[in-house]
């Protein structure tokens, strides 16, 4: 499941949330037991210590009164002693035990589960001991019944009082059980609750540096998770600045990661958009030099060709004219007839300039057919074998039998295709190989003119489409820029690749037919 970028933020910050949470209900929920442990002791067991200490001072009391009464000897003090103990020590007794049995009923409510068997244990020892001084007051009411008497019967009397003070001292046995079990029980849930305390502050301390760490991890995860945005920002930045080169490459399925890519195609976009202008501007400024060299070539075809036509045909005259002269000294005749044979050829490598020049002003637009490119390709090489032959230039054909036909204008690619074969050959002065190559390309045809001459400088490579750059010394620098026009216009491409002493390699790609 890919969760967002605002989602993986918010799951941190609500795992800080909820482990805080957890520490702070962890807190209450100790302080709370340790709060019931103190209310336990405090509002119970304390009390029923104070009931037992009272039950006991009360035996005691009592113990010693009615021992009194029996030391007393005379009838009428006995029976006031035993008219004030019977008013005043059972009810202050049984009051106690009542309350004492109430008490342990209103703890074992809210009280703890394992505290349950010694409330239990400690009702049932408050009800024995409430039948068993219930029991010692009826013995009790007997022998004060016979000490009410003038001349009780001394023996029945002794024996009476050893089961009474046996009786008393099983009830003080019973209320020190009582109060000791209350001791220990008051001391254990106070050590339990001391110990308690001390290993609940341990663990808040160590659920909390638990909740700390997992806020720094949290923070540090939203921390990695928004570092790439600073590197957007300088990398927008730097788009603003016109620098399209620069690539984030980030990786990953969340709205930055999905944005730096979309970013990274935006100035992929933006540096074909800016290549693509700047090839347009080199396009329009070989159009204006084109058109510059064709408004050259227009005043060149009106101020010079006809005239060069003229002194051509007077030249030709004049030569005649030679032929039938006659010389007194034939070395005369010779430098004579020389010298009109210099200024013929001249005169015709003057026309010849100016013929490239009129192609350059007026290249027709060019006629597209379906045309098998091979089938001109091995025309233009039938036609150049005589002087590739004298240059020791031998041509490698590598043409596919299955290259598709291409929309071209056949007189316009012959011109285009005898320029670079040209080329070729006079780049490899003492010979070399020509390969040709054809096949398909990106759904097109492709061409490649390979030679393995003496190649180009980078400088120059870059400048070879330019109309007047020409590395011949007689060359007008028309031929490549004329080519890349006629290409062009059909819609294709041409390309060259050279290195100094590593040969040429033209590559034209034209559409299929």
């Amino acid at each position: 499941m890919k969760l967002s970028l605002a989602t993986r933020i918010f799951i941190g910050y609500a795992a800080v949330l909820v482990t805080f949470g957890a520490v702070s209900l962890f807190s209450v929920a100790e302080m709370h037991q340790n709060q019931q442990e103190i209310r336990l002791v405090s509002q119970g067991y304390l009390h029923l210590s104070q009931d037992a200490a009272a039950l006991d001072t009360f035996e005691k009391n009592q113990a010693r009164d009615v021992g009194r009464i029996f030391d007393e000897r005379t009838p009428e003090t006995r029976r006031a002693l035993i008219r004030l103990a019977r008013l005043y020590f059972p009810p202050l007794i049984g009051q106690r035990i009542l309350a004492a049995r109430d008490r342990v009923t209103e703890l074992s409510t809210p009280a703890f589960p394992s505290e349950l068997p010694f409330l239990h244990e400690l009702a049932a020892r408050i009800t024995e001991l409430d039948q068993r001084y219930a029991a010692t007051q009826v013995r009790l009411n007997e022998v004060f019944s016979a000490l009410s008497e003038d001349t009780p019967d001394a023996a029945e009397i002794a024996h009476k009082r050893a089961l009474l003070d046996g009786d008393f001292a099983a009830i003080e046995r019973d209320i020190r059980a009582i109060h000791l079990a209350l001791e220990g029980r008051i001391r254990e849930r106070v050590d339990t609750a001391e110990k308690r305390e001390r290993h609940t502050g341990i663990a808040i301390i160590l659920l909390s540096v638990v909740a700390i760490a997992v806020g720094l991890i949290a923070t540090a995860i939203s921390a990695r998770t928004l570092r790439p945005v600073r590197t957007l920002i300088q990398f927008v930045s730097r788009i603003g600045k016109g620098d399209y080169s620069a690539q984030l490459g980030l990786r990953g399925d969340d709205e930055i990661s999905l944005l730096a890519r979309e970013f990274d195609q935006m100035a992929r976009s933006l540096r074909e958009r800016e290549e693509q202008l700047r090839e347009k501007q080199e396009a329009l400024l070989r159009a204006e030099q084109l058109a510059a060299v064709g408004r050259i070539s227009a005043q060149i075809a009106h101020e010079v060709r006809n005239p060069l036509s003229s002194i051509g045909l007077n030249v030709e005259l004049l030569e005649e004219s030679f032929g039938k002269a006659r010389f007194d000294d034939p070395a005369q005749a010779k430098e004579a007839r020389e010298v009109l044979g210099s200024v013929l050829r001249e005169v015709d490598r003057l026309a010849e300039i100016t013929e490239q020049y009129l192609k350059m002003a007026k290249l027709p637009h060019p006629a597209l057919e379906p045309e098998d490119l091979n089938a001109v390709i091995t025309s233009v090489l039938d036609f150049s074998r005589e002087e590739l032959e004298r240059a020791q230039v031998q041509v490698q054909r590598e043409l596919d039998p299955l290259t598709p036909h291409a929309l071209a204008d056949e007189g316009q690619l012959r011109q285009v295709f005898l320029n670079l074969v040209r080329n070729s050959r006079e780049a490899m002065r003492t010979g070399g190989t020509l390969k040709v190559r054809s096949g398909q390309a990106d759904g097109g045809v492709e061409l490649v003119f390979s030679d393995s001459g003496e190649g180009m400088s980078g400088e120059v490579r870059d400048q070879i489409f330019d109309p007047f750059f020409s590395t011949k010394s007689g060359g007008t620098g028309l031929g490549l820029a004329v080519s890349r026009q006629i290409i062009q216009a059909h819609g294709g491409t041409i390309a060259c690749e050279s290195a100094e002493g590593g040969g040429t390699t033209f590559t034209i790609r034209l559409p299929r037919a």
